[in-house]
């Protein structure tokens, strides 16, 4: 099943501290360029505000009375904008929260808004990106609060940027990637990380990244390809920091012999502003861990 195919339903986790404003706006473009019902999930999680083991109810109440009318006011934004949306309020750990709310709506994407700036971390952030994409089966897509500031922010109409990798959700990065850049009528700019020894070599790796990944300019598509020297998140950043990317697409692995934030993704998730879409194996249906 097709990126585009699976995007009927999209999953926004959702807080009252603004660090899912973009992650909303994201979702809004998306949501209305693929005709996608939005799904605003908000988790209220007890350990957030004390330190026991109980929290009295009248305080969860209260908590959640706040966080549905915040939602609700979201909600009715969408709708305003002709998208449908639907909204999630559920008490428990914000990582199960969101895997029960996307397995339940067979979600095709999840976004998730990190702190940005300094942001929370590699170690806060990319663990809860790796938990979705490995539980979930769907592409997850992270947005800085402050995407759109600062001298690194996407360029307006900025292009599609592809960080090229081999592994197992190569293909499915790749075809993410072309529908993202075919529906918002963007180029396509596929980077690839030259090692040392095939810089020495006179490696050119984009002479083989239509053969090898399936990409071609077409009548919808323009297609760009970058190579930098280095290592693959050195890499990458320097292609962010040079072409100013509306949202980055990076192929991830479901499994990993390391424990903990790990890869380019989660690398890159942790210190650059541009969206970042974690994309898996399309080895399972949406919403199916």
């Amino acid at each position: 099943m097709s990126f585009a195919t699976r995007l009927k339903t999209i999953v926004v986790a959702t807080d009252l501290h603004g660090r899912s404003g973009g992650a909303m706006e994201y979702a809004r473009k998306i949501a209305a360029a693929y005709g996608a019902r939005v799904v605003l999930a908000h988790g209220v999680d007890p350990l957030e505000f004390a330190t026991v083991k109980t929290v009295p109810g009248q305080v969860l109440e209260k908590l959640t009375g706040e966080a549905r009318t915040e939602i609700e006011r979201m909600a009715a934004d969408f709708m305003r904008e002709g998208i449908h949306s639907h909204s999630e309020i559920r008490q428990g750990a914000v990582a199960d929260m969101l895997v029960q709310v996307v397995r339940q709506y067979q979600a095709g994407l999840i976004l998730v808004g990190t702190e940005g700036k300094d942001g929370a971390g590699p170690v806060l952030v990319g663990s809860l990106a790796e938990q979705l994409v490995r539980a979930v089966g769907c592409p997850v897509l992270a947005v800085a609060s402050d995407w759109n500031a600062g001298p690194h922010r996407p360029t307006p109409g900025g292009p599609v940027m592809l960080a090229l990798e081999r592994n197992e959700a190569s293909s499915s990065a790749v075809e993410a990637a072309i529908s993202l850049a075919e529906v918002f009528e963007r180029p396509l700019i596929a980077v690839h990380a030259r090692s040392a020894a095939d810089a020495a070599a006179g490696f050119d790796p984009c002479a083989t990244s239509a053969r090898d990944f399936g990409i071609e300019a077409g009548e919808k598509l323009e297609v760009g390809c970058v190579v930098k020297d280095g290592e693959p998140a050195d890499a990458v950043a320097q292609a962010i920091d040079e072409y100013h990317p509306s949202i980055l697409v990076v192929g991830v692995k479901r499994a990993s012999e390391t424990p903990g934030p790990h890869g380019t993704a989660f690398t890159l998730l942790a210190r650059s502003r541009v969206p970042v879409l974690c994309v898996p194996p399309a080895a399972q249906e949406a919403g199916k861990g």
